[in-house]
């Protein structure tokens, strides 16, 4: 640590760091000092080693931020880019990006590299900080999640809800809601909570499933009665084109595994129609239903069975 404290020291006499709120900063080398170290024998202070190029930075970065926001002055976050300041990481023997270090009393006294989930994240900082005082939501997630799937839209509906209470900054909870809002039939309400997401939410597999969900559930409309469809494949069990909007139709109403059968059917017997489209129409289905569905289960249970025997 001398040689790192030594580097630390000879350039702190500048400061140059852009500070994004009360608790979270930007730091530069010459910051280190104040910033991390002294401010170390007051908080733990996480340091974020993260660099532009790095794509999971990008992922674990808003994860922090939040973690320490929710967490209210126990916790301070500094974040480093190695890029324009490499000193401090080389010290610390920093090989990759994202690196998390935890200092206190101006010591560092834990670390990990890559992304990690948000509840680990919050673990790795109580170890040292003590209890942060942020309520787990992901036991309610789970509970919120599973009315969905049973299809008790309206309690899943006030349990998201409840969520939003706690965290506003939820993309799953929000997701959740949207797709509440299409099972009970109410499209306007699911595109206004879609309208209302900021772009991190937008990016998350969770919002992408409910964008998706909400894709099949427009469907309906242009699809339109059903009855002519089955009367055409019931003609011509060939019919492919056919058979495919009707899989779309049932979806659209709810009837997913009628619609993930109809589109094995298809897979079966002409697996290259469409360039393998009813193949990526199932896929798209299991995404907006959801991993945990039981249809999206079954279906790919089915689908593997098709594609492997």
């Amino acid at each position: 640590m001398g040689l790192f404290m030594q580097i630390i020291g000879a350039n702190s006499s500048n400061s140059g760091s852009t500070v994004k709120s009360e608790h979270i900063v930007d730091v530069k080398t010459q910051d280190f000092m104040t910033e991390v170290i002294e401010a170390s024998m007051v908080q733990l202070v996480l340091v974020d080693f993260w660099a532009p190029w790095c794509g999971p930075c990008t992922q674990l970065t808003p994860v922090l931020e939040k973690i320490v926001k929710d967490a209210d002055g126990k916790v301070k976050l500094a974040k480093m880019n190695i890029d324009t300041d490499p000193e401090v990481a080389g010290q610390l023997g920093v090989q990759s990006v994202p690196a998390v270090f935890a200092f206190k009393d101006g010591q560092p006294v834990d670390g990990f590299m890559g992304v990690q989930p948000e509840g680990q994240i919050k673990a790795f900082i109580e170890k040292h900080a003590g209890d942060l005082g942020i309520p787990d939501i992901g036991p309610m997630l789970e509970e919120a999640d599973a009315l969905l799937v049973d299809g008790k839209h309206e309690e899943a509906l006030s349990a998201y809800f409840e969520i939003i209470q706690i965290d506003e900054d939820s993309a799953a909870a929000m997701a959740g809601m949207v797709k509440c809002n299409i099972a009970g039939g109410d499209i306007e309400a699911a595109e206004e909570l879609l309208e209302a997401m900021n772009d991190e939410m937008l990016k998350t597999a969770e919002v992408k499933s409910a964008e998706a969900a909400l894709q099949v559930a427009k469907k309906a409309d242009e699809v339109g009665e059903l009855g002519p469809l089955l009367a055409k494949i019931e003609d011509n069990a060939a019919d492919h084109e056919a058979r495919f909007a009707l899989a779309e139709g049932l979806a659209a109403k709810g009837d997913k595994d009628a619609a993930v059968d109809h589109l094995i059917h298809i897979i079966k017997t002409d697996r290259e129609w469409q360039d393998d489209g009813a193949r990526a129409k199932l896929l798209e289905f299991f995404n907006a239903w959801g991993f945990k569905d039981p249809a999206a289960v079954s279906g790919r249970k089915k689908l593997s069975a098709v594609l492997f025997s």
